[in-house]
């Protein structure tokens, strides 16, 4: 099922050149007294706040999981906080 507003909102704020200022003018707009929806209209005015921060939460914690996914993929062992170097060892067994 295509959702076209959640599509163009999660291609935004994944694009690395609008990303803060997506996340900005969300955040704007769930402050802001100016609603699509007036909050003044009992559970009906909260529908597009929820909608619209359901949006927010859900991309930037999908940005994060990715971003740890790949932090943890590159990982190497680190002596006193700088990279190890790997050394070869051939084992021998003793009888």
């Amino acid at each position: 099922m295509k959702l076209p507003f959640y599509d163009w909102y999660r291609n935004l704020v994944r694009n690395s050149k609008y990303r803060w200022l997506i996340v900005a003018g969300t955040l704007i707009y769930l402050f802001s007294p100016i609603d699509l929806l007036p909050d003044m209209i009992p559970l009906i005015g909260q529908i597009d706040d929820t909608v619209v921060l359901g949006l927010l939460v859900a991309e930037v914690s999908s940005m994060l999981m990715d971003r740890l996914k790949a932090q943890k993929g590159k990982t190497t062992a680190t002596v006193d906080g700088t990279p190890a170097e790997a050394v070869d060892v051939e084992a021998k067994t003793i009888s």
